[in-house]
């Protein structure tokens, strides 16, 4: 089985002391339904911009969420980095992707996020670009009609071509996928989702298969899936790697090796 075959569904506990290679790539599971008293700790943990976004939601259980993703991500970045949450800051390129901005510590660490419902995933690693998404399976939303909004003529007529009751699982293989590898970029809702193709077909290997402006082959996608029910897409630049799945517990993490 090709390496960008694999579908990384195992989430470990993590081991006492964390070594990030420069080869590897860690993907945190973070279930985000915890007590109430455990999201007031990792709203401390937040910056005051963080907190305001948190206070822009409309409803609790969306700001708890938020509230939880961010701490957890600071919490799970610390633990490399040697550094207290809260004394992590955040920087953003012009297309909102999310970087670490301080403070140095001679790390090169990538990291991206994606969250949906009760469930995060939280992507890391050194020196090479990533991209991550995960969705609740929704087959109301699962349409074709959408599908023609935003997928390429290729991806639509495939989607077509499945039988009706896998065109839902290849919709969500298909979307988060194209979302993965526009986080992955940088480039965000500014790279047309049109301009590329990938696989989509259940059981089908993930992978890109038509990049404008690029070789696809520069990019490893492989299939994530954190819960049953839930759709996920990993995107990694350079060679493919085979990631490791840890489980994000709200305990303090051990500090890096």
């Amino acid at each position: 089985m090709p390496v960008n075959a694999i579908c990384l569904d195992t989430w470990a506990e993590p081991p006492s002391t964390l070594d990030l290679p420069p080869d590897a790539v860690h993907v945190w599971r973070v279930l985000l339904d915890v007590p109430e008293s455990v999201v007031g700790i990792f709203f401390r943990f937040l910056s005051d911009d963080e907190r305001k976004r948190a206070f822009r939601f409309h409803f609790d259980r969306d700001r708890r969420r938020f509230s939880v993703a961010r701490g957890a991500l600071r919490q799970i970045l610390g633990a490399y980095l040697a550094l207290e949450p809260s004394a992590i800051r955040f920087g953003y390129s012009d297309h909102g992707k999310p970087f670490l901005a301080g403070p140095d510590t001679g790390l090169d660490l990538r990291f991206n996020v994606s969250h949906s419902d009760d469930v995060a995933l939280v992507a890391v690693t050194q020196g090479r670009e990533v991209g991550i998404d995960v969705e609740k399976l929704r087959p109301e939303f699962a349409g074709l009609e959408i599908a023609e909004r935003f997928f390429s003529p290729a991806e639509v007529d495939a989607l077509r071509s499945l039988p009706l009751e896998l065109q839902s699982r290849g919709f969500f293989n298909c979307w988060t996928r194209k979302e993965a590898f526009v986080k992955a970029t940088g480039k965000g809702l500014s790279f047309p989702l049109r301009a590329f193709d990938v696989t989509l077909v259940p059981g089908e290997a993930p992978k890109l298969l038509r990049v404008e402006g690029d070789d696809p082959s520069r990019w490893t996608v492989l299939e994530v899936v954190p819960e049953p029910g839930f759709a996920g897409a990993l995107v990694v630049e350079g060679d493919p790697v085979v990631p490791q799945g840890w489980q994000w517990k709200p305990e303090l993490l051990p500090a890096r090796r």
